[in-house]
This record gives structure tokens, sequence and C-alpha cells, in this order.
């Protein structure tokens, strides 16, 4: 073999449809594109234009509302961590964090921690720290001997430093 020779594979390279290039070549003329109007021109960007109409998605009512300052919690239920201490992927002689749940595979998402929730039964004793948790969470996970802890999270402490400072302010103004 030689330089010379190397060479691609067949059809591993297709070279590009050559249009207007006359009747022959199957993409003439219109090259493909209809006839008249807007969208056999380039450059054209009509996705939701109903030629001046008002679109389908602007005639819609809002529905819903978005709060800025909801928090985000991965729901996670007793019964479900009984389920995974049963088959073995998670130790119940460890305390069950956010880490801990997601290495597991039962946490998903949740930027603001986790949230344990009372569906299902819990019969071994575990531990938890959790960003939150029900009172019949607490209760169930209590009474199987077990212990919930709910931390604040960083986003809180910076918010309770903030309101501290403000505070503080305040105060030195009053002074003067």
């Amino acid at each position: 073999m030689k330089l010379n020779d190397i060479r691609d594979n067949d059809g591993a390279r297709k070279s590009k449809m050559r249009v207007g290039r006359g009747i022959g070549s199957g993409k003439g003329k219109t090259s493909g594109r209809g006839q008249k109007g807007q969208k056999s021109r380039s450059g054209v960007a009509i996705k939701g234009f109903e030629g001046g109409q008002m679109p389908l998605h602007m005639r819609l009512p809002k529905r819903g509302f978005n709060n800025p300052f909801g928090k985000d919690y991965a729901e996670v239920n007793l019964g479900m961590v009984q389920k995974f201490i049963d088959a073995g992927k998670l130790d119940a002689k460890n305390a069950f964090d956010h880490a801990a749940l997601k290495a597991a595979g039962l946490a998903r998402g949740g930027k603001h921690g986790v949230r344990l929730l009372a569906k299902g039964e819990l019969t071994t004793k575990a531990n938890f720290v959790v960003a939150g948790a029900s009172k019949g969470a607490i209760e169930a996970v209590e009474k199987a001997g077990g212990t919930v802890e709910v931390i604040a999270k960083k986003v809180d402490a910076d918010a309770e430093a903030k309101k501290q400072k403000s505070a503080d302010k305040k105060a030195a103004k009053a002074k003067k």
C-alpha cells in the first residue's frame, strides 16, 4: 500500500446535491422548492406566523403559576427506602442523606435537598439527614427506632445572614 492508494470506502462520502443545473438533473428549475412564494426563497422564518392574524399560541389563555421562590426537593417515600434496603442497594447502618439516596437512585433532582414522605411502611431502623420531612414520615421513622435530622440548607443560612446585616444597618442608623 502506498500513500496515493489511500482513499475512503465506497459510499463513505456522499457529494452534495447540485440544484438548479437543468431539467435533466431532476433538481432543475425550482430546485426542489416547489413554486413561487416566500417558502421557495431563502431566509424563511415563519414558524408561528399566521399571516398577521393573532397566532394560536397567543390566542390561548395562560394557565397556572410558576413560583419563583419555590423550592425544588427530591421527594422520597419511606416505602421505597424500605424496598431499597431489602434489595441491598442501601445500607441501613449509615445515615441516609441526599448524596446516599441519589447514589442509590432514589432521589432524582432536588437542588434544595431531599424531602421525606410517609407513603409506604418502614420496618428497618434508619437515620435520615434531610432538608425536610412530613410529620407522618418523622413518626414512622421514630416508631421503627430511627431518627430524622432536618437540616437548614446553605441558601437559608445566607438569607438569615443577609437579614441580620440589614438589621444591623438599621440599628446603626437609628443610633445616629
